[in-house]
């Protein structure tokens, strides 16, 4: 059983991956991209490595990937001349928004692919077991 679970759970990573993929963006990018969207506000490199549950170091170097793609700049704290905060460009929203409808895409199919009492019964096992 914790096979068949761990072995849905990377094919579901999968067909996220390919679905952002069409758009231009992975797993981790889409997931910084909505962390900043969500903030409505350019945060903090280490309160963004905190709401991706990720060291500091590779928060850095998702932005400085991000950056160099347009999506994301840099801006200096206001009330922090030490600290570097991360800001979503037009593109960054544009892109993340496009990532969003993939991801929604590959959810109906999946949730489309079960019967509601499948849906369910699958949200509680889940539940019990985070």
């Amino acid at each position: 059983m914790m096979f068949k679970v761990i072995a849905a759970g990377r094919s579901l990573e999968t067909r996220l991956e390919q679905a952002l993929e069409t758009v231009g963006l992975s797993l981790a990018w889409y997931g910084v991209l909505s962390h900043l969207a969500e903030a409505k506000e350019p945060l903090a490199l280490s309160a963004l490595a905190a709401r991706i549950n990720c060291v500091r170091s590779n928060v850095t170097q998702l932005v400085d990937r991000l950056e160099a793609d347009g999506l994301v700049r840099r801006e200096d704290d206001p009330d922090d001349r030490r600290s570097i905060r991360a800001a979503l460009t037009p593109l960054g929203r544009e892109r993340q928004r496009a990532g969003e409808k993939q991801l929604e895409g590959v959810q109906a199919a999946i949730s489309n692919a079960l019967s509601p009492a499948d849906r369910d019964a699958l949200g509680r096992a889940f539940s019990a077991l985070t």
